[in-house]
């Protein structure tokens, strides 16, 4: 185990810190539903942030040239992907950019195709813009969960389709799709002419010894239909922080997305581009060490509840779990979780009701504590 194993088994009370995560339930339950890890941030965010904040003054700040550097670097280094400076696009949060996606590159009345179950925005997206969502099925294929490609194909030949919103890595399922997976949803965009909006929020979270593959990378083609959002927020646990960024190759959707958010989309606030910064000229012993540690978490997730009859498919990606409830024909799973001092995510929020999302990241005792509070809750009810 390496010298960072203890900074992760490291409890930190988040009381008192108006957390999303850790107020929205009674001090009784765990808190494993948002996308937030209970793991102090890296040193050198910590450490960039103290010195930006003790400089004095706060005003409006643009973009350093060294944090564009240092994306360029990331996305060579991990992807083998060449992106210009040029073509970045920087934000303050992803959502937003999923939102303004639809509304910039879709009218009122279009359709917006969907693959889900999956996070919660990319299907609230085209519904609060008056836009017709297709949702596509996911289905279990070998153990993962890819598209249902004949439903996907209906709905890409919609003649109101004009566009894909893509989860990859897949939130909740885990999938990371592989160049082949990858290079049939672009040729059915291509015959189809629908842009594709792709979520890369969980690319730098993958657990087992696989590429993660950026759609726009795949093809010319598929680089100019693509816009691809990516953010340092999920992997060094800085979502407060406010920064994401989009990588737009196309020079007429790149123009088209900047004009869409002019005055209404902020530019990222100082100290979230300082921590991006950080983080990706710094942060990759400490990320490293994380994926250690998130895998370990997986597994030890996965060897309880084989033992209960809860079930989940091997997750490639992400520290979050998608896990079957079905079995237990239970009105509202997620009463049921939260009864047991466990609070997960819906699964009905991300399109089926069956399932629940479990959070792991965090130190293994909470999740050894959630686990002993959900198997005693089965027991009790005559499930084991």
């Amino acid at each position: 185990m390496d010298s960072f194993t203890s900074v992760f088994d490291t409890q930190i009370d988040r009381a008192n810190t108006n957390s999303d995560k850790w107020s929205k339930y009674t001090d009784s339950v765990i808190p494993m539903w948002v996308a937030d890890m209970d793991f102090d941030s890296p040193e050198c965010i910590k450490d960039a942030i103290n010195q930006r904040v003790e400089k004095g003054v706060y005003g409006y700040t643009n973009t350093p040239k060294a944090l564009e550097n240092a994306i360029q670097s990331h996305l060579f280094t991990r992807y083998q992907w060449s992106v210009s400076a040029g073509h970045l696009v920087h934000l303050p949060g992803l959502v937003c950019a999923l939102h303004l996606s639809v509304r910039v590159f879709s009218e009122v009345g279009d359709a917006v195709v969907v693959p889900g179950p999956v996070y919660y925005h990319l299907t609230k997206a085209p519904l609060l813009s008056e836009r017709e969502l297709l949702t596509v099925d996911m289905t279990i294929q070998d153990g993962r969960w890819l598209p249902d490609m004949p439903q996907l194909e209906a709905a890409f030949a919609n003649p109101k389709s004009k566009m894909i919103l893509l989860c990859n890595p897949h939130n909740p399922g885990g999938t990371v799709y592989t160049k082949e997976e990858l290079l049939r949803i672009h040729a059915l965009a291509e015959r189809y002419d629908l842009l594709v909006v792709s979520d890369e929020i969980h690319c730098d979270l993958i657990l087992d010894d696989l590429p993660h593959v950026p759609f726009a990378s795949l093809n010319e083609d598929a680089a100019n239909r693509c816009i691809t959002l990516m953010a340092p927020s999920k992997t060094f646990n800085i979502a407060g922080l406010g920064y994401a960024f989009a990588v737009i190759e196309n020079t007429v959707l790149r123009q088209a997305f900047n004009q869409g958010r002019a005055g209404l989309i902020p530019s990222p606030n100082m100290l979230g581009l300082t921590a991006a910064t950080a983080a990706y000229q710094e942060g990759q012993e400490w990320h490293r060490s994380l994926l250690i540690y998130l895998r370990e978490n997986r597994d030890f997730l996965a060897q309880r509840l084989s033992a209960t009859p809860l079930k989940m498919l091997h997750l490639e990606a992400t520290y979050l779990a998608w896990i079957d409830v079905s079995m237990l024909s239970l009105e509202d799973p997620h009463a049921f979780f939260v009864a047991a001092g466990v609070g997960v995510s819906d699964g009905k929020d991300f399109g089926n009701p069956g399932y629940v999302r479990l959070n792991f990241g965090c130190p293994q005792s909470t999740l050894d504590q959630a686990l002993t509070r959900i198997e005693k809750a089965l027991i009790e009810h005559s499930y084991m």
